[in-house]
């Protein structure tokens, strides 16, 4: 981590996306074959009363129609050639039944086309459709018929284009989604290693120097090391088992689940392995702290390690950090300073570099506001102001 500003992150959990699932093409298949069956099918029974032999074949077409929807979703092309040829079949065979009607499955291969298919091959079929307005004129409905089928056939195009732009609109939330959720782990594992990790190779760096000479205050560095890393394994454990699958999180021990995460409770634990490096901490705590959200908590929890962290690894010259956390009822302020220096040019200035973005974005996430940047008269400051409940 470091001192910097800039756009807050992305942060959400990965959707499989891509053809229709099984259940859904016989959903599919189901619905328009039982509307091909009621409208069409209906139609030509009644239309071929004194057609003998002619509304049987016209039916048996019917039929062809009604199991060639069955591959609208593989083949919506070649299905769509099939039901039309159909449709003109039963059309010439009766008469009576309307070019528009005869047509019905071919319209409804058109729509799934047009939700489905490439843009330029759906509007390639609907030319083709309406290359049948002459057969739709010598139908004898004359130009209101004309005008019937047209309609019909940029209708269905119309409505599949609709579907079309609302499954993009679901896959772009849930592109969104991903991106979200993606950030939030990157954060989390951040906030969990950053600041582990500067401790204890200050805490490695200060062993060495006195492991000849004062053999129990290198044990004791060592033994802050093992501390905190098995510290940054339990959360580390808990964080993955909780973004991880729901057979993995079964799978975790009933007194691991219970665990509580990183809080505010945590705060003096979190101060202590700050000064085993020897820094200066102190800590001050006003007002109620019971009546926190668990959202909030972890954010002011994180934004404390988050400055804590950035003390140690950039403020050069600091021996001292002040941090004060109050609960005023309605807000909770946290207040980091240290009386560090930050080099100008260094990748630690505000500005460069990803440290507070994550802050950033944690405030805002729950309709908090952040303030991060040196102070007049030497050091450096973080402050947050977030509501008691989140946003």
């Amino acid at each position: 981590m470091d001192r910097s500003s800039g756009q807050p992150g992305v942060v959400v959990a990965e959707a499989a996306r891509g053809g229709l699932s099984p259940r859904a093409v016989r959903s599919l298949w189901w619905g328009s074959a039982g509307l091909v069956l009621a409208v069409l099918g209906t139609s030509v029974f009644a239309a071929g009363a004194d057609h003998g032999g002619r509304r049987a074949v016209a039916l048996a077409l019917v039929g062809v129609q009604v199991g060639a929807l069955w591959w609208q979703v593989r083949g919506p092309v070649a299905v769509l050639g099939v039901t039309a040829a159909a449709g003109i079949g039963v059309w010439a065979l009766l008469p009576t039944v309307s070019l528009t009607g005869a047509l019905l499955a071919a319209q409804v291969v058109l729509c799934v086309l047009s939700a489905t298919g490439p843009r330029r091959v759906s509007v390639g079929a609907l030319a083709a459709m309406c290359l049948l307005v002459p057969l739709a004129f010598a139908a004898g409905g004359g130009p209101a018929g004309v005008a019937v089928y047209l309609l019909a056939v940029v209708l269905a195009w119309t409505a599949g284009q609709w579907r079309r732009a609302q499954r993009a609109r679901v896959a772009a939330e849930l592109d969104r989604a991903v991106a979200e959720e993606r950030a939030r782990i990157a954060r989390e594992v951040h906030d969990v290693v950053a600041h582990t990790l500067s401790v204890m190779v200050i805490q490695a760096g200060a062993a060495d120097d006195v492991f000849v000479r004062r053999p129990d205050q290198a044990r004791q560095a060592l033994r802050a090391i093992e501390t905190g890393a098995r510290s940054a394994l339990g959360e580390l454990r808990l964080l993955l088992r909780a973004f991880g699958p729901e057979d993995v999180r079964d799978d975790a021990g009933a007194e691991e689940r219970r665990r509580p995460g990183p809080s505010l409770a945590g705060l003096d634990e979190l101060a202590d392995s700050v000064r085993a490096t020897g820094m200066a901490v102190r800590v001050r705590r006003e007002g109620v702290f019971e009546g926190l959200s668990a959202t909030v908590d972890l954010t002011a929890y994180r934004i404390v390690q988050e400055a804590l962290t950035n003390t140690l690894r950039h403020a050069v010259g600091a021996d001292e950090v002040s941090v004060r956390v109050t609960v005023d009822g309605e807000c909770v302020e946290v207040t980091v300073t240290d009386n560090g220096c930050t080099p100008q040019g260094s990748s630690a200035s505000v500005g460069a570099g990803r440290g507070l973005v994550g802050m950033r974005e944690r405030v805002r996430l729950v309709g908090g506001s952040l303030r991060a940047g040196p102070l007049a008269g030497g050091g450096f400051e973080v402050a947050a102001r977030l509501p008691v409940e989140g946003a």
